[in-house]
C-alpha cells in the first residue's frame, strides 16, 4: 500500500511535469532545430554559434557552441549603436564649428583663413538626408552665413580639420578589396557625401568591350584612376581598389552594357581635404574670391585643439542629425560608414578623442562588468573587419542588458523586422517568424549571422544570436535553413 505522503509526492511530481511539459517541449524543439541546423550536410566544415535567452529571467532556452567567438559581419553594429546610445544618449548630435583666423576689412575681405573643425557629423551631405543633386545644400547655407558675417573675399585658405578623430584611415582587419568601395569608406572627423565617390562610365554595346570613365562626383583633384572595368553581365559587378589618403584608384570587374552614364560607387580617398575643396567650390560658385589653396590640417603641424582654437573666432556652428536618427539608419539599412562614425562618437563624446583605438577602448570599458567580455574582440563599428570575434553569448547578454534599460524601446525600434522592413524584409516572409523577429543581419563572404529579439507566441521576449562561418552552400540556401530555427523560436 502506498502511504499518503508517497501518494502526495507522486501526484505533485506528475502535476509539475504536466505544468512544465509545454516549456520543456518548446525548449527541446528549439534545441532540436539548432541541432538539425548545425548538423546539416552543407555545414560539415562550418563554425556555428547559437544562443536563445529569456530576456526577463536570463534563462538559456537553447544553445550550440554559445561561447565560440566568430567574425559576425554586420551584427557587430549592435555593439556600436548600443554603446553609443547608452554612453551619449539618443539626442546626442555632433556640432561642426566654423572659425575665422584674421580680420575682416570694411570692403568685406577676410585677411586670413577659414577653419572647419570637424566633429564626425556623418549627415553632412548624406544621401539618407538629402535628395540627389542637393548634397551640397548645407555648404550653400554656410556660404550665406559667411556673407552675413561680412565676408566676400578670403585672402587666405579654407582649412579643414578632422584631427580630433585621428587619421587611422581604416580599422584593423579591413581587406584591400573593400577599402576603395563605398561600403569600405572609413570614419573621419569631417565626412562628406557619405564619403562616397561616384564614378561615371559609358559602357559598350557588347560583352567584353571597354568602358570609358567620364568623370566623378565629387571631383577629386589629382585622382589617378586606372580603368580595367569591362562591359558585361547584369548590373554592377565591379570593384574599386584604393587605400585611404591615396589618389591611386583601380577599377576591375564588369558593368552592364548599353549605358551612356553608369554609376559605380567608391570611397572618397581623403574626406578631410575633399571637405575643404567642396566648400571652396560652393563659395566660388556664389561669387566669393579665395586667394590660396585648400588645406587639410593633417598636412599642417599638429596642435592640440586647446591650443589651436582659442586664437580663432567662432563664426557659427552646424548641428547634425541626432544619434537616434543615425542609429536607425545604421541598423535598419546596415550603413557601414554610419556605424564607424557612431563608434568614434563614443570616444569623442567621452574624452574628445574620436580615434578608432580610443573609441574601441571606451566601448570595452563600458561593457566590462555589465556582460561577460571574455573572448570579445571588436575592431570596428560596422563588422567589415574579419578580426572581430564575438560569440552568440556576447550578443545575447548585450541584448538582454539593453532590454532592461530605459533606452530599450528606442534601440528596439532601430532593428529590422522579419518579413517587413530593412535588411530582414525578405526573411521569414509569409512564415511563422514574420513580424516576430526584430534583428540585425550580417553578411560577408562565407559569413551569415543574425542577432536580435524574438516576440514569441507565449508572450515572451527572447534575445538570440545565430552566427555561421564557412558554409558550403550559397548564402541564400543558408538563410533558408536559418529561417527554420527562427520560425520555431517564434512559436515558443
Amino acid at each position: 500500500m502506498i502511504s499518503s505522503s508517497k501518494l502526495f509526492q507522486t501526484l505533485f511530481i506528475g502535476l509539475s511535469l504536466m505544468v512544465l511539459s509545454p516549456v520543456v517541449q518548446a525548449q527541446n524543439t528549439i534545441q532540436q532545430a539548432i541541432d538539425a541546423f548545425s548538423g546539416d550536410y552543407f555545414f560539415a566544415n562550418a563554425s556555428v554559434s547559437f544562443m536563445a535567452m529569456d530576456c526577463a529571467t536570463g534563462e538559456i532556452i537553447a544553445s550550440k557552441n554559445p561561447t565560440t567567438c566568430l567574425p559576425p559581419a554586420s551584427t557587430t553594429k549592435l555593439f556600436a549603436t548600443a554603446t553609443a546610445i547608452q554612453v551619449l544618449g539618443k539626442d546626442y548630435a555632433p556640432k561642426t564649428r566654423i572659425y575665422m583666423e584674421g580680420t575682416i576689412t570694411k570692403d568685406s575681405v577676410l585677411n586670413g583663413n577659414i577653419w572647419i573643425r570637424g566633429a564626425g557629423d556623418v549627415s553632412l551631405g548624406s544621401r539618407y538626408y538629402n535628395g540627389e543633386g542637393l548634397e551640397d545644400q548645407f555648404l550653400r547655407a554656410w556660404a550665406d552665413s559667411l556673407l552675413k558675417k561680412g565676408i566676400k573675399t578670403i585672402n587666405g585658405s579654407i582649412i579643414s580639420d578632422a584631427s580630433e578623430f585621428g587619421y587611422e584611415g581604416a580599422p584593423d582587419g579591413w581587406n584591400w578589396a573593400d577599402m576603395g568601395n563605398y561600403y569600405g569608406a572609413g570614419a573621419s572627423g569631417l565626412p562628406i557625401y557619405d564619403n562616397m565617390l561616384r564614378y561615371y562610365f559609358k559602357t559598350g554595346k557588347s560583352a567584353g568591350s571597354k568602358t570609358t570613365f567620364i568623370g566623378s562626383f565629387p571631383t577629386v583633384p589629382g585622382l589617378a584612376f586606372y580603368n580595367y572595368i569591362a562591359t558585361g553581365g547584369n548590373g554592377d559587378n565591379s570593384y574599386i581598389y584604393g587605400a585611404p589618403y591615396s589618389l591611386d584608384r583601380f577599377g576591375t570587374g564588369t558593368i552592364e552594357a548599353g549605358h551612356s552614364r553608369f554609376t559605380v560607387k567608391g570611397s572618397i580617398p581623403d574626406s578631410e581635404l575633399q571637405f575643404a575643396i567642396e566648400f571652396a567650390r560652393v563659395l566660388r560658385e556664389k561669387g566669393f574670391k579665395i586667394k590660396d589653396s585648400c588645406v587639410a590640417a593633417r598636412n599642417l603641424a599638429y596642435q592640440a585643439p586647446s591650443l589651436r582654437y582659442p586664437t580663432k573666432q567662432l563664426l557659427f556652428t552646424h548641428t547634425g542629425k541626432t544619434l537616434g536618427s543615425i542609429a536607425w539608419w545604421t541598423n535598419m539599412k546596415s550603413v557601414n560608414l554610419f556605424a564607424e562614425q557612431v563608434l568614434c562618437w563614443v570616444g569623442y563624446g567621452v574624452n574628445g578623442n574620436g580615434s578608432i583605438d580610443n573609441s574601441i577602448a571606451k566601448l570595452n570599458n563600458y561593457w566590462e562588468g555589465k556582460i561577460n567580455t571574455r573572448g570579445l574582440y571588436i575592431k570596428d563599428g560596422s563588422g567589415l573587419s574579419r578580426s572581430n570575434a564575438i560569440s552568440a553569448e556576447h550578443f545575447c547578454q548585450l541584448l538582454k542588458y539593453m532590454y532592461g534599460t530605459q533606452n530599450y524601446k528606442m534601440f528596439y525600434g532601430t532593428l529590422p523586422v522579419a518579413g517587413v522592413s530593412g535588411t530582414l524584409s525578405s526573411v521569414c516572409k509569409n512564415q511563422a517568424g514574420e513580424g516576430k523577429i526584430h534583428a540585425k543581419s550580417g553578411t560577408m563572404n562565407r559569413i551569415k549571422s543574425y542577432a536580435g529579439y524574438v516576440e514569441t507566441k507565449s508572450g515572451k521576449t527572447l534575445s538570440f544570436a545565430l552566427i555561421i562561418n564557412n558554409f558550403n552552400c550559397s548564402s541564400e540556401a543558408t538563410v533558408e535553413r536559418m529561417e527554420k530555427v527562427f520560425n520555431v523560436m517564434s512559436q515558443f
